[in-house]
């Protein structure tokens, strides 16, 4: 499979949160897993012991899941290469489920990969619900970069892949400072 395939979108980004995850682990900071897509194999290369052909048993929730200092997370991962993101990248199934999520006390959201800038955005729940019903009502079914909340891009670091933490923190002090909640 070429490295430019549907297949393999995403995969450098599931790295990068995967190593980073490993470290904030070792670290004893959070533990998240990845969550597998449930598949049910159909046709198998018994040459190479590889999965030819499968489809999903179940829609899949979020990739991700797990606990921060004790509070629950579950997120997932996107890449957009253009400066538009488009609605139809997330299911509805999907955002069910985070509402629930955050409505039992955890913290949900996306890791925006915007691949031609080469810059990493922390989505909140928050956030995403008020352009998912924007697009409910009619509007806009995508969202636009200049849309974003710039203090959610997350900042390089030299001891980790993709530090999200802090944008967890500061997804946190916001909550507290507005009295919102999902």
């Amino acid at each position: 499979m070429s490295w430019k395939t549907r297949g393999l979108r995403g995969s450098e980004l599931e790295d990068l949160i995967n190593r980073t995850n490993e470290e904030y682990r070792e670290k004893g900071l959070a533990l998240i897993q990845k969550i597998p897509t449930p598949i049910t194999p159909v046709e198998f290369d018994k040459d190479s012991r590889t999965i030819k052909l499968a489809y999903f048993d179940q829609k899949s929730t979020v990739d991700y899941i797990g606990a921060v200092q004790g509070i629950p997370v579950c997120f997932d991962a996107k890449e957009c290469a253009v400066d538009t993101f488009t609605l139809r990248n997330i299911h509805e199934h999907q955002v069910m489920f985070m509402k629930d999520f955050e409505a039992q006390g955890g913290i949900a959201f996306f890791l925006i990969h915007y691949t031609e800038r080469d810059s990493f955005y922390y989505l909140t729940f928050r956030k995403l619900w008020g352009f998912w019903k924007r697009c409910e009502g009619g509007g806009r079914k995508s969202f636009r970069y200049e849309e974003t909340d710039g203090e959610y891009f997350i900042k390089p670091a030299s001891d980790l892949y993709l530090p999200y933490l802090e944008a967890i923190q500061t997804d946190l002090s916001d909550r507290d400072g507005d009295g919102l909640s999902s």
